[in-house]
């Protein structure tokens, strides 16, 4: 195995480990909230998916797997389905303020434990591992073979 091939691994299996913990709940601001439903949470909140339709490939699930999770969402009182401003024949998906204060426990205590992971780097080293980081996910969310373009912020980083 060539050091290329070494690293990819390294990284293969820290995005493992990550995932794991993130499954267990230990990213998820301690509610006893299911990780499924924690996903469509962050992407209703992210503005990503404001439908079942949309919340579908956002989540990277079918549609009847994202009817299913809204519906657990919205029995948990973290959801809710409410017409459409500019269409009434279509629902779209809103947090319920336990489904903000959710999702802000959550990401507080994401963000806890990571600040907590870092505390002993340099901010150099933290600014340079958001940067990779932001790099890498950007990369991944490309289709394989897509060539590669640099972000603004590389680009301005480079001048």
């Amino acid at each position: 195995m060539d050091q290329h091939d070494a690293i990819t691994v390294a990284v293969e299996a820290a995005m493992v480990r990550i995932r794991r913990r993130q499954n267990r709940g230990a990213l998820g601001g301690g509610r006893a909230i299911p990780v499924a439903v924690f996903r469509v949470l962050d992407a209703v909140a992210d503005g990503d998916a404001v439908t079942v339709g949309a919340l579908a490939p956002a989540l990277g699930v079918d549609q009847p797997r994202a009817s299913r999770l809204v519906a657990q969402a919205v029995s948990s009182g973290l959801l809710e389905r409410v017409a459409d401003q500019r269409d009434g024949r279509r629902a779209v998906l809103r947090l319920t303020p336990g489904g903000r204060d959710a999702v802000t426990d959550a990401r507080t205590g994401r963000r806890s434990a990571m600040a907590a992971a870092m505390a002993d780097w340099t901010p150099g080293e933290r600014a340079e591992f958001a940067r990779l980081l932001e790099r890498f996910v950007d990369a991944m969310d490309r289709p394989i073979g897509a060539e590669s373009r640099p972000r603004a912020a590389d680009r301005l980083n480079r001048r």
